[in-house]
């Protein structure tokens, strides 16, 4: 697997850029912003979009998102439980004073249990990459995360930060939803499970587990 991340727009939302080695097909996530680098990256690799995931709508994760799309041609998947918080994008820009981007419906949404996979077809010998869809809201009503298990790896979104856990002060937030979201969808993977969350550093299911002050005593 190629695997890049990296911190985009004025609130640094980790996105990242997944690859498949056989069929160079790719897969970004949470492209908020700075699409020239995604797509510097992603020609560094001689790889081709194939779809745009979006783990919650808030303007940080999904402003570039449709301009990726313009480019590629490669669909918008998220949760259309969050097609609230696109309706308030106005909103949303007014909070970081920036322009409203341009942000639409997705073209598929993501339900939990969805499969996303790049890479796989019956004539390969290889099975590319498959990750399945986890609805875990609280910090939005549609936030999912990717969870790729033959990579042992999760992108958490803002669900699940090393350390912390998303907030739940903004339209769409409730703690109590977050926190059974984080115990009872992302605490019951693997320990050696590694989190990409949507900001700052990586960390594992395991680390969190014990030593993740909001996760204990609950």
């Amino acid at each position: 697997m190629i695997l890049e991340t990296l911190p985009v727009g004025p609130l640094q939302c980790n996105c990242s850029i997944l690859g498949d080695e056989t069929s160079r097909e790719a897969i970004v996530v949470d492209p908020g912003d700075d699409i020239p680098r995604i797509l510097a990256l992603v020609a560094k690799h001689n790889l081709t979009v194939k779809q745009i995931v979006i783990t919650h709508a808030h303007i940080d994760h999904i402003a570039g998102a449709h301009r990726l799309k313009q480019l590629t041609g490669a669909p918008i998947l998220y949760n259309e439980n969050d097609l609230p918080l696109v309706k308030m994008m106005d909103v949303q820009a007014g909070w970081l004073g920036i322009p409203t981007p341009a942000v639409f419906s997705p073209d598929d949404t993501l339900d939990d249990g969805k499969l996303i996979s790049i890479g796989t077809s019956p004539e390969r010998s290889r099975s590319g990459l498959t990750g399945t869809i986890l609805h875990t809201p609280g910090h939005t009503e549609g936030s999912i995360c990717l969870y790729l298990p033959d990579q042992t790896l999760l992108l958490a979104g803002d669900t699940l930060f090393a350390g912390s856990v998303g907030r739940t002060d903004l339209p769409g937030g409730n703690t109590s939803k977050l926190l059974r979201s984080i115990h009872e969808r992302l605490l019951t993977l693997p320990d050696e499970v590694t989190v990409i969350p949507g900001h700052g550093p990586g960390t594992t299911i395991g680390s969190e587990r014990v030593s993740n002050p909001f996760l204990q005593d609950i």
